[in-house]
């Protein structure tokens, strides 16, 4: 729309032209003696031939404007996989083996996968002792991401590690109206205290969800900060600093039951990006999420131009 403005400059360009070429006409000769010279030459043709070039630029940056009138409706179909991703909150998170510590890693990784999805529906699970759906599946990643900021270790009172609770969540908060692929990305450290995780994840299997575990932690163990404590740890009844290590054998078992897989995050990388391009999208079907119709309105700018290049010639 600023491109407008070329229009009055032209004008006054215009008007500032033809008064210095009068001018400098007068100096050379008298108007009589023009018309003898050079009888051909007429200022309406001049003016005439500029209301031509200046009507083709107004075409020319209308059609730029990309005009539009008239419509059709195009049906618009998504496709993708349902992802749910549970996240371990218990009070191992905050150790810190991992900076700043786990929890915030994993939430910064989570974060990172959002902005790669490809139209997939997402949502979230959150589990200490008990497990509690947080975001139902959406394709909202901006509510997605609101819900994962919550994510605190205070979220959840009950204490512990239920990962087999979080599991059997997250299948009861699959659609069963839905045909795309469904697949469930575990972050835990893998203490699981009730040890129904293995039970569980065959009842993923049974209903075709595909787990991949992530192992978030250290074999060697980290203490547990205490909130307010200003360097306590929390400590055991016999008063010895907790440890909390990396359980990997649950985790591989419960993939390797649904068929995904386990990473092992030492450093904080997850590597969710390769889970995610390789592993989901490469290797799972993608179902129809999401069916709508929109209005697609019709191009109309070549008119204009047309009209442009028609009034320069």
């Amino acid at each position: 729309l600023y491109l407008l403005w070329i229009l009055p400059a032209m004008v006054l360009l215009a008007v500032y032209s033809f008064r210095k070429k009068d001018q400098l006409l007068r100096l050379f000769a008298d108007t009589e003696l023009w018309d003898r010279l050079m009888p051909d030459v007429h200022r309406r043709r001049q003016t005439f031939k500029f209301l031509l070039l200046l009507a083709a630029v107004g075409l020319l940056l209308t059609s730029f404007l990309r005009p539009r009138w008239g419509f059709h409706w195009e049906e618009i179909k998504r496709k993708g996989v349902d992802l749910i991703v549970a996240v371990d909150v218990s009070e191992s998170m905050l150790a810190e083996d991992i900076r700043p510590n786990r929890l915030e890693r994993a939430k910064r990784e989570i974060t990172d996968l959002v902005g790669m999805l490809q139209g997939d529906r997402l949502g979230l699970v959150a589990f200490a002792g008990a497990a509690f759906l947080e975001c139902p599946l959406t394709l909202d990643y901006g509510a997605f991401r609101i819900f994962l900021d919550y994510l605190d270790t205070e979220l959840i009172p009950v204490p512990g590690t239920a990962v087999g609770e979080a599991i059997q969540t997250a299948i009861r908060s699959f659609s069963t109206e839905r045909r795309a692929s469904k697949a469930l990305i575990l972050i835990t450290d893998g203490e699981d205290h009730p040890g129904e995780a293995e039970k569980a994840a065959e009842a993923a299997k049974e209903k075709g969800i595909r787990i991949f575990t992530i192992g978030i932690g250290s074999e060697e163990g980290a203490p547990i900060p205490l909130r307010g404590g200003k360097g306590d740890f929390k400590k055991d009844r016999k008063g010895q600093v907790v440890m909390s290590k990396l359980q990997e054998t649950a985790l591989q078992k419960i993939a390797l039951a649904t068929g995904g897989s386990y990473v092992r995050s030492v450093s904080g990388d997850m590597d969710l990006k390769k889970i995610y391009e390789e592993e989901i999208r490469g290797k799972m079907e993608a179902g129809e999420l999401e069916s709508t119709k929109k209005r697609r309105w019709e191009e109309r700018f070549q008119w204009f131009l047309f009209g442009s290049i028609l009034l320069v010639a």
